[in-house]
């Protein structure tokens, strides 16, 4: 059950416009990793220790990966790629990597994912 709550917004750029009640999520707390791999290990015959060790060494390698200008497939999970964008210029000899801004990583889940998330239900808070 996905938890909302209702906030009251104007339209950017005119403040003339009547305000509207728009829903938000509201985040009902945060699994970190020793949770998450306890909750792994009650359906998986490996140890918590053992999932644990898996996630933090997949968590130091992502970043190397994604820097050698390749996206991360995790299957169902999903994939990881690097995004950016740049000023534009006038000619290529005009442009420096300087341009180079918002650096992100883009998450893009899996089908399984997506198919769940469509399932949701939702309740007031």
């Amino acid at each position: 059950m996905l938890n909302y709550k209702l906030i009251e917004r104007g339209v950017p750029g005119n403040p003339e416009a009547p305000k509207k009640l728009y829903a938000m999520p509201v985040i009902n707390g945060k699994k970190d990793i020793q949770s998450l791999s306890s909750d792994i290990m009650d359906i998986s015959s490996l140890s918590r220790g053992d999932i644990n060790s898996v996630i933090i060494n997949l968590v130091e390698r992502i970043p190397k990966i994604l820097l050698d200008g390749q996206s991360v497939s995790l299957g169902e999970l999903g994939t990881l790629r690097i995004s950016f964008s740049s000023e534009g210029v006038e000619s290529e000899e005009d442009f420096s990597t300087s341009k180079i801004k918002n650096v992100k990583v883009i998450f893009t889940p899996g089908k399984l994912i997506k198919e769940e998330i469509k399932r949701a239900h939702f309740a007031a808070k």
